[in-house]
């Protein structure tokens, strides 16, 4: 990216080195900061470095980089380390590439690893994999700044010879491998650890986090659409502040347009925490840790900075990143950019007959069958016994008793229906369907009867790759054509078409904060503890098929 004519800007400079806050004038000459002088008089505006996300799925707010880039940029964001994990599940080597030839486009400065998990688990089907030939090919790229979460944590402590051929490729590049090991303690988290992983953003309780920060991991606080573990951790911040960063992982389009990074921060300050530990979590911590070509305001340093109009609510008044300002009092100047469409989707519609579940077919304990659980806020499940509705000797949905069905089906070729039931989505009617499912990307839909299920399938189908909702003779489908899982239209566009069809999900009964991020997360393996493939319920305790689901036609 190249930076623009000279210019000069004054403000309250925030120095998070030396903890000191000060009026300076900083010059700007070709995007770089050529020297920063004290002003005589205080500002209205207080210079900050840009912030940073510092584990985000940019498939997941359902837009493309250079959407995502026009929207972050309004709230302070300068910069990303990005995991294109989504897309590769589906496109392979050919999503990657996507990802970063889109995110060179606009002014925005995307840091993308190489996704280490491609397909996360041999317990589902996905579009694509990705080996550690390729992983060692990736990490020669300069665009390539690290190895992507290493979400196969068994592997790592029974030291596959894949597995460890990643992290050694990623090592021998001299570049940080980023961990996922929610709920792992003790001496197998010290194993994960010594084994060269370096983060984790899966922690969802403060004793979790201190137990892996003694053995030298840096801990990514988490705040999504759907996890959201801020309030758990932000405590770490006070007693670790070189240790933490500050992440979405995954963000819907709709909070994106709301706020991201900045938003923590000004959470974090309301509780008391000092604003140079929150910036450092916040700004410096990310650019250190992985090396990222973003400034951090200081002379010689690309001009990445943001002005804020306080230092308590970080509304932000302007972003640079080279140089160039990006956005100003809530609009953003990056233009949107012509996108070619990336697929990888061969799925015919099905029938009502593909989603029943015959008495004999489920798992028929005394009349208890196993549920998954949705939790709020959470992408862990748990995994309860409960009584089942019979019905013509088919197990179906009980809306009184909050037991939806849920299905997963294969996106990439003909295989049959993988069914389960479900708890905490509370619809009295309806369904909703995704093909955004974490992570191998199939189409999973949940339901309070079969044809709502059919008909809100049937619409991603359709679409190729969408989000649906139906509630009797109403439907609703985003279309997400570029992969199944973004969509390459104005990002403020897709972000009110989410929200429309994201109340309509509520509508049906859901009291679930983001349903539709819930939903993308009961395929997520790797995530304990019940969770449907579209090869069957899966335990992810034992880490295996806890009922692999077949149907005599196939």
């Amino acid at each position: 990216m190249s930076g623009i004519a000279s210019f000069r800007l004054t403000g309250n400079l925030v120095d998070v080195w030396k903890k000191s806050i000060y009026p300076a004038e900083i010059f700007v000459e070709n995007g770089i900061i050529s020297a920063i002088r004290p002003a005589e008089q205080m500002s209205n505006h207080y210079i900050l470095p840009g912030f940073i996300d510092s584990h985000v799925h940019i498939e997941s707010s359902m837009l493309i980089p250079s959407e995502f880039a026009r929207l972050a940029v309004v709230h302070g964001t300068v910069a990303t380390v990005s995991d294109p994990h989504e897309i590769a599940n589906v496109c392979g080597m050919k999503g990657v590439e996507y990802m970063i030839e889109n995110g060179r486009k606009v002014p925005f400065k995307f840091n993308f690893g190489a996704p280490s998990c491609v397909p996360a688990t041999v317990f589902e089907t996905a579009g694509a994999s990705i080996n550690s030939d390729e992983i060692e090919q990736l990490m020669h790229r300069d665009e390539i700044l690290y190895l992507s979460e290493m979400m196969n944590f068994p592997g790592v402590l029974h030291k596959d010879p894949e597995v460890m051929k990643k992290i050694a490729a990623a090592h021998a590049s001299g570049k940080p491998v980023d961990g996922h090991a929610p709920g792992l303690r003790g001496e197998e988290a010290r194993q994960y650890i010594e084994a060269g992983i370096s983060t984790d953003h899966e922690c969802f309780t403060l004793d979790e986090a201190v137990d892996k920060l003694v053995h030298g991991m840096k801990i990514i606080i988490r705040e999504g659409s759907a996890a959201k573990n801020f309030e758990a951790l932000i405590d770490l911040l006070e007693d670790h502040p070189a240790m933490v960063m500050f992440c979405s992982d995954d963000k819907h389009p709709d909070s994106l347009v709301e706020g991201h990074i900045n938003q923590l921060c000004a959470r974090a300050v309301a509780k008391g925490i000092d604003v140079f530990k929150v910036l450092r979590a916040a700004c410096v911590n990310p650019v250190l840790h992985y090396h990222l070509p973003v400034g951090l305001l200081r002379e010689g340093d690309a001009a990445d900075f943001i002005l804020v109009n306080d230092l308590e609510h970080f509304t932000v008044h302007q972003t640079y990143i080279d140089g160039r300002l990006v956005a100003e009092s809530g609009q953003s100047f990056i233009p949107s950019v012509p996108s070619d469409t990336l697929y990888h989707f061969n799925c015919e519609p099905i029938t009502p007959e593909d989603v029943k579940i015959r008495k004999h077919e489920y798992p028929d304990e005394n009349g208890l069958i196993p549920v998954i659980e949705a939790l709020d806020g959470q992408l862990i499940t748990n995994k309860l016994q409960l009584k089942g509705k019979l019905q013509n000797d088919e197990w179906v949905s009980d809306t009184a008793g909050d037991l939806l069905k849920m299905v997963v089906v294969n996106r990439y070729h003909r295989a049959p229906v993988a069914k389960c039931f479900i708890k905490n989505f509370n619809f009295k009617t309806g369904a909703i369907a995704s093909t955004v499912a974490h992570d191998s990307h199939n189409i999973v839909a949940v339901g309070a009867n079969d044809e709502s299920l059919v008909k809100a399938i049937n619409l991603v189908i359709s679409e190729k790759g969408g989000v649906s909702c139906v509630n009797g003779h109403e439907a609703k489908v985003l279309g997400l054509p570029v992969a199944g899982l973004m969509s390459a239209a104005d990002g403020h566009l897709v972000a009110r078409e989410y929200t429309a069809i994201d109340r309509m999900a509520k509508d049906l009964g859901s009291t679930l904060g983001a349903p539709f991020m819930t939903l993308s997360f009961m395929a997520l393996l790797v995530i304990p503890h019940l969770k449907l493939s579209d090869k069957g319920l899966f335990d992810g305790d034992t880490f295996q098929l806890k009922f692999p689901f077949t149907a005599d036609r196939f």
